[in-house]
């Protein structure tokens, strides 16, 4: 059947705005009423956002029951990282300001293994003078120790030069106070 083409452009004039009318009505019935208050953005995300338990917590967080490890922490050379980095989550530890569970404290080779996620020759992201890395077992066998050591027998973690310092300035190979 041959259309006229005033007939075609109805069709197509009709199909757009029942296409339009549709797009419209979904539109409205679809999109929460917070869509666009900020721009292209959901306004009531930030509300329920807000309502999402906080599972991190600030190393203040944690120096406010551990003061010797805080004393230790804000003088050593680990001052910038995070307890949760080593420790795990604050939320596993506190909630309400009540203590809920106790954080796994590693031990042995755990330690070392720990350490090595950024104390590691193998880490090219960096450059040395931010992080020192050493090689293992390199590192022990310079050091004239057994290759069994792990770290915390030689270092502190909080602060790790503190041993190392301390032996120097005892065994007179330092000056003190350097």
């Amino acid at each position: 059947m041959n259309l006229s083409y005033r007939l075609r452009l109805l069709v197509v004039v009709l199909s757009i705005g029942v296409l339009a009318g549709g797009g419209f009505l979904f539109k409205q019935l679809l999109l929460p009423d917070s869509f666009g208050v900020y721009g292209p953005y959901r306004a009531d995300a930030i509300a329920e956002a807000a309502l999402v338990p906080i599972r991190h917590g600030t190393n203040t967080s944690c120096f406010k029951c551990h003061p010797y490890e805080a004393k230790n922490h804000k003088k050593g050379r680990h001052q910038t990282i995070s307890c949760e980095f080593c420790h795990g989550t604050y939320a596993d530890h506190v909630a309400d300001s009540k203590k809920i569970g106790t954080l796994p404290v590693k031990k042995e080779k755990e330690i070392t293994t720990l350490c090595l996620r950024c104390h590691n020759t193998e880490i090219k992201a960096r450059k040395e003078e931010v992080i020192k890395t050493v090689a293992m077992p390199n590192h022990l066998k310079d050091q004239n120790v057994k290759l069994t050591h792990n770290c915390n027998q030689c270092h502190y973690v909080h602060a790790p030069l503190k041993y190392i310092i301390r032996a120097k300035q005892i065994t007179g190979l330092m000056e003190a106070g350097s």
